[in-house]
């Protein structure tokens, strides 16, 4: 673990916050935004996709199509700096890394902070492709019981979203997110073994609703900064009480009871998701439902639902790293 000297001198990105959407990476992501010294963005994707599945190593070389990506991603304006100075940060640098080092050191220094990082889901199965291109780099893998996440998805998911232009998605939508999150919860445990426990720190949602405080003092720790009750206050001045909205347009603090599978989901789509991705379920520690055992129907939806992700989604979406 870094020491806090340590981490005043360490390159940037310092940081990645990673985990199936809709398990709290924007909670996490906007407590540790809240430190003093670390500032961490709001999915700028300064690491292109297509990096990512090539196995990248720090070396790899910088091209203009790959300074195109960064400045041409949809979300480029949570950066915080403009094209023009990006294409200069640009010039005399020779690697990939170096480019991004820079930008982020860039994005840092316009917001008074030396340390910055990055929160992007879909990050969450690129660890070792990341961990390859920027081997000092941290990151933090964000858990929630995938019961409570098709919850969030099912209010959620529109077209816009890739899930919901699935076809499954409009006659089995529950069968979607368990498969989805089974994927990427999957791809991040797997991630955290390859990249080593003291690359990545796994946080459970559950525990950070209960106890804020030392959960943090556990994350700040392991980046090896110094606890900052800033990180508990980060919504002060930011909370909205408009009900209408979201949780997160809200700017609320750790709440617990914002959702609850147990009360919310179907017995039947219980017995669904449970099928779907039950042994991941288990193996990061969350109990299954007690109760009958599934339909023959749900157990034969299961399985349809099953072999058309594996035919359509898998085999299209599986990269790399």
């Amino acid at each position: 673990m870094q020491s806090v000297s340590q981490a005043a001198m360490a390159e940037n990105p310092y940081v990645f916050v990673c985990g199936c959407p809709r398990s709290g990476t924007t909670l996490l992501q906007r407590m540790l935004d809240s430190h003093p010294e670390l500032a961490v963005l709001l999915e700028t994707n300064v690491v292109p996709r297509g990096v990512l599945g090539k196995h990248p190593a720090p070396d790899l070389p910088l091209t203009s199509e790959l300074v195109g990506k960064v400045v041409g991603f949809k979300w480029f304006d949570h950066l915080g700096v403009e094209e023009e100075t990006v294409l200069g940060l640009a010039v005399g640098r020779s690697t990939f890394a170096e480019f991004v080092s820079a930008l982020l050191d860039e994005a840092g220094r316009r917001r008074g902070k030396r340390l910055v990082g990055e929160k992007v889901p879909g990050y969450v199965r690129r660890m070792p492709s990341l961990h390859g291109l920027f081997p000092s780099a941290r990151f933090i893998h964000i858990i929630r019981d995938g019961r409570d996440v098709a919850l969030s998805m099912l209010d959620w998911i529109t077209p816009q979203f890739w899930l919901g232009r699935l076809p499954l998605w409009n006659e089995e939508p529950v069968a979607v997110c368990a498969l989805n999150w089974r994927r990427e919860v999957s791809g991040g445990v797997r991630g955290r073994a390859k990249v080593g426990a003291d690359t990545c720190l796994e946080v459970r949602y559950e525990d950070l609703i209960a106890a804020p405080e030392p959960v943090m003092r556990s994350v700040a720790g392991f980046l090896g900064l110094p606890f900052d009750m800033a990180m508990l206050e980060f919504h002060r001045g930011m909370t909205r009480h408009d009900p209408m909205l979201s949780s997160k347009e809200r700017w609320l603090p750790p709440t617990a009871g914002l959702r609850d599978w147990r009360g919310e989901l179907s017995a039947r789509d219980q017995q669904l998701f449970e099928i779907l991705a039950g042994d991941v379920l288990t193996s990061v520690g969350y109990p299954l439902a007690v109760g009958t055992p599934a339909s023959p129907e749900v157990t034969a939806t299961a399985a349809r639902c099953e072999q058309w992700w594996q035919a359509e989604v898998d085999h299209r979406t599986r990269q790399p790293g």
